[in-house]
């Protein structure tokens, strides 16, 4: 469906509108379940095609490309799941793309995930792998690396960072590879012959361009003492304009988020933009990469984080800043961007938000979202020149002319007096007061919810709840106060603040205070827990999905990694481990508890449910929980999410008597 644009400052586009009635779900569980048929969306070089993977029936993934216009896409690849499941696809040239993948491995001692690039044709022949090459006398490599620019000059080439792995012993030769650390290569896609750029060292962990083909900077990570367990500092070093030298730059803590932390270097300023602190919040700066470095403060917000940069191109090319005070926001620096997004969302159905995904090379097409808290997501490509906006995607298709629940920003009061951000979606067509409540505390605890389609959300309201999503104190995005210590150090007032959310909702008479629930994953499933501890009774069912419940051991757990060090200081010592450990009071707990989980999440490992489920068990209390075989912490399987959500409808209703 093509739409056309008569110029970047019109009024509005004349676009189709949204079905008109609503449309009645057979299976809305199957239906809010299925993941996006849009996961991963790149355009071409000329921005004549995309390629985008798509999700299938359980954990199947498929990559198609498409000409822009076409109805019919054609398959390259797909992934089962079994171990392999797909990250991401971009094109190298108009044919030729490269894509990356990942799995869960298990050996005797532990779950680990590994990663893997490879490039492949559009028709699926010629198939290459570019990480360093496996063979009986290399120890297991974890990882490829990461394309870090994709020079556009050149049609078959990239640049990659290759993780090293030196080769055992190799009995009666003396010709071993020792090669060990991150290295940065040009790599022809097609042929596999490389060209060294920067050579491999041990402590390196990142690499940054200027998107034309020259490492500008370099990261090295730290080592804590004799344990070869990584530190939270990392030192960055910088190179001067023409020159093959390095130079300090400064280093950055991701522990206390302390020093400059850069994203991306700009060649034609000859500066790297990075995010550092201001006045407790996250600021974006712009760096001149001399020999004074100059600073200059580009972006910070009074209230909020700014929490991202919004780049276009294979270049990278940053076109502005973006953050989250009631909705998201994106500052553009290119007026041209300005414009352009603000007639898009003004002309678009629903007021979108809109992002720009991508470009062609020459930025004459650009791969456009358009997406809302009702818009799951529609995906465009837009001609400058001919003004023509072509729908070319949906990301959740299934849902199309679905009547869905509009979500408004609200604040309410903590116990101390404090106004707690956070959304509330309300039933769609639905009354507003006297409902069945959920409390849903989002994951982290360093995250946010954000003014967007959620389809945990959207689910439950569908069904007839209203759900209220907190940015609880230990949330990301409000500047260091907020955060507190984190919300584990910091439960009591974290968990606080959710139990007092559901205490609002009934006090404003949107809420039945006896058919309150919680319903939470990761962190939030941890929150859910430790408020029935905190305040027996409050709730009347809990659903967990992959939650913490024991704080000593998820320190523990994680000493089995080479981040295990920054885990524990991030958890602390003192009291609050045991205090703030659900399965060690699970005597507590008064409601019903439902718990998910996969036995492959290296996140929460899988123990972390089976002891609250047996904690549970142990003093009497009503506990269920639903293992799913070779899942990781997101449970990236439709038919799975569908059954979740179909079981937990069914445990809330009996537990609040509908």
């Amino acid at each position: 469906m093509i739409k056309t644009l008569s110029g970047i400052a019109c009024a509005g586009l004349l676009l189709a509108a949204a079905p008109a009635g609503a449309q009645a779900l057979e299976n809305p569980a199957e239906a809010f379940g299925q993941r996006p048929a849009v996961t991963s969306i790149a355009l071409s070089p000329s921005g004549n095609r995309v390629v985008y993977l798509s999700a299938g029936s359980g954990e199947e993934t498929y990559a198609y490309v498409a000409d822009v216009g076409s109805t019919s896409p054609s398959l390259v690849t797909m992934t089962d799941g079994d171990p392999m499941e797909f990250n991401w696809c971009r094109f190298v040239n108009e044919e030729r793309l490269v894509c990356s993948i990942y799995a869960m491995v298990q050996d005797p001692r532990q779950i680990y995930p590994i990663t893997r690039l490879f490039a492949v044709n559009d028709d699926a022949s010629d198939a290459r792998t570019l990480g360093q090459r496996d063979n009986a006398f290399r120890n297991n490599r974890q990882f490829d690396g990461e394309i870090i620019d994709w020079l556009p000059e050149d049609d078959e080439t990239v640049m990659m960072s290759r993780v090293y792995v030196p080769e055992a012993y190799r009995g009666a030769t003396r010709i071993v590879d020792r090669r060990e650390g991150l290295a940065a290569v040009r790599i022809n896609t097609r042929t596999g012959s490389i060209d060294s750029v920067e050579p491999p060292e041990r402590l390196n962990v990142r690499y940054l361009t200027d998107g034309h083909g020259t490492v500008r900077m370099r990261a090295t990570g730290s080592i804590r003492g004799a344990t070869g367990m990584a530190g939270s500092t990392t030192n960055y070093y910088y190179r001067l304009q023409g020159s093959d030298e390095w130079h300090d730059f400064g280093s950055y803590d991701g522990l206390e988020n302390t020093g400059f932390y850069p994203i991306a270097v700009d060649r034609d300023l000859n500066a790297v933009y990075g995010f550092e602190r201001l006045d407790g919040r996250d600021a974006l700066y712009r760096i001149t990469l001399n020999e004074t470095l100059d600073r200059e403060l580009v972006f910070a917000h009074p209230r909020v984080d700014v929490g991202r940069l919004a780049r276009l191109g294979r270049r990278q090319r940053v076109i502005g800043v973006g953050y989250s005070e009631d909705e998201s926001v994106v500052e553009y620096f290119d007026p041209e961007y300005q414009a352009l997004h603000s007639a898009l969302s003004s002309a678009l159905p629903g007021n979108p938000n809109i992002t720009f995904l991508g470009a062609s090379d020459d930025e004459s097409r650009l791969l456009v979202q358009a997406s809302s808290d009702t818009e799951p997501g529609r995906f465009y490509v837009f001609d400058k020149a001919a003004g023509a906006l072509n729908e070319i995607l949906l990301a959740r298709p299934q849902l199309e002319g679905v009547q869905l629940a509009t979500v408004r920003p609200i604040r309410y009061p903590a116990a101390d007096g404090t106004m707690i951000p956070g959304y509330l979606t309300l039933p769609p067509g639905g009354g507003e007061t006297g409902l069945p409540a959920i409390v849903m505390p989002h994951g982290g605890p360093e995250s946010r919810s954000v003014l967007r389609f959620d389809w945990l959300a959207q689910f439950y309201a569908h069904q007839g709840y209203a759900v209220l999503q907190p940015n609880f104190r230990g949330s990301y995005g409000y500047g260091d106060g907020w955060l507190v210590t984190n919300g584990f150090q910091s439960w009591e007032t974290a968990v606080g603040d959710v139990n007092d959310g559901a205490r609002w909702l009934v006090s404003e008479g949107i809420a039945n205070a006896d058919r309150l629930a919680a319903v939470g994953w990761s962190y939030g499933g941890y929150a859910a827990l430790q408020s029935g501890v905190h305040e027996p009774g409050l709730f009347k069912a809990i659903v967990a999905i992959a939650p913490v419940t024991d704080l000593p051991a998820l320190r523990q757990d994680s000493m089995a990694f080479s981040n295990g060090r920054n885990v524990s200081e991030y958890l602390g010592s003192g009291p609050h481990l045991v205090a703030g450990s659900p399965a060690r009071h699970a005597d507590r707990v008064a409601a019903p508890v439902l718990l998910f989980h996969g036995d492959q999440d290296i996140n929460v490992d899988i123990g972390q449910s089976r002891r609250m489920h047996d904690r549970l068990g142990d003093a009497g209390n009503s506990s269920e929980l639903i293992v799913y075989e070779g899942l990781d912490h997101g449970l990236r399987d439709s038919a799975v999410r569908a059954q979740m959500l179909e079981r937990s409808d069914a445990f809330l209703r009996e537990a609040l008597g509908l």
